[in-house]
């Protein structure tokens, strides 16, 4: 398979040949399905709380006595039917996190390579480099080249003017390749690669 090589200016640099095993799979939905839930499942934070029964500051004495009151039987006001006691099953701090193999995501990440390749939405950047930060002229750039909504992924280090420029333009992301995912491919309409991450992705799927 290949790729159309093209310039941030919108000059053709050539052509570069891509693996058939990473970027020309039958995309499955299950595999991709299974990533973004395990990639979301880690991201969550747990940190919610509720106070149970042992956690509120009421006194545990007994309100009033077993018997002879022709009320219910009672005992420390923190139960969860009173005001200001304890809610009952609240929710706790936890790790949403689940496991998923090693070999299921990287086989996930080819099927949403492919996805992409199969419908046409991979383009492929000579260098991703900008002379100057400059979110305006990058813009304009983006624009000719109908990047709306796009990743753009770089091997190594990112250009720094690059990064600067391209922080502040809405729906489009900058990753280097190495943290390149499933659900932030999936999430916008193309996926931009240099031609470094493409010999990067290569040499990574060997």
């Amino acid at each position: 398979m290949k790729f159309e090589v093209t310039t941030l200016d919108g000059q053709s640099a050539g052509q570069v040949d891509v693996s058939d095993a990473i970027f020309g799979l039958e995309p499955r939905a299950d595999l991709l399905h299974r990533y973004v839930r395990w990639q979301l499942a880690r991201r969550q934070a747990g940190t919610h709380a509720a106070k149970g029964r042992s956690d509120v500051a009421r006194t545990g004495k007994k309100m009033y006595k077993q018997k002879g009151t022709g009320s219910a039987r009672h005992g420390a006001a923190s139960a969860p039917q009173f005001r200001g006691g304890g809610k009952a099953f609240g929710p706790v701090v936890r790790d949403h996190a689940h496991d998923l193999p090693k070999k299921v995501r990287a086989l996930a990440l080819r099927h949403a390579l492919s996805a992409k390749a199969k419908d046409g939405a991979i383009v492929v950047l000579d260098k991703a480099v900008a002379a100057e930060p400059k979110t305006k002229a990058l813009r304009g750039q983006l624009d000719r080249l109908g990047l709306n909504s796009a990743l753009v992924v770089d091997s190594g280090e990112l250009d720094v003017n690059f990064g600067l420029a391209a922080r502040n333009i809405p729906n489009v992301d900058v990753l280097p390749v190495q943290g390149i995912n499933v659900y932030d491919i999936l999430r916008r309409e193309k996926l931009v690669l240099t031609r470094a991450a493409v010999d990067a992705l290569e040499a990574r799927f060997k």
